[in-house]
């Protein structure tokens, strides 16, 4: 996938738990764990929006494209 998350980087930076994350957007630890590692293939802005909210950051920096070699 050309899509590359960042938010563990961003967590670490802001010495904040998965615990913490979860409680404070509102999205069980499960698909949060999900979309820290990258397992998914969508993430709704509204979701969006509380993470950066909670992390004080802009998707920028959780988001990160990086062209594959096949295109």
């Amino acid at each position: 996938m050309a899509i590359i998350l960042r938010l563990d980087r961003v967590m670490a930076d802001r010495k904040m738990s998965l615990n913490e994350l979860s409680e404070q957007v509102g999205i069980s630890n499960v698909n949060l764990s999900k979309l820290k590692t990258g397992k998914v293939s969508a993430i709704r802005f509204s979701t969006l929006d509380a993470i950066c909210r909670t992390l004080d950051c802009q998707p920028g920096d959780i988001l990160e494209y990086s062209p594959t070699d096949s295109e």
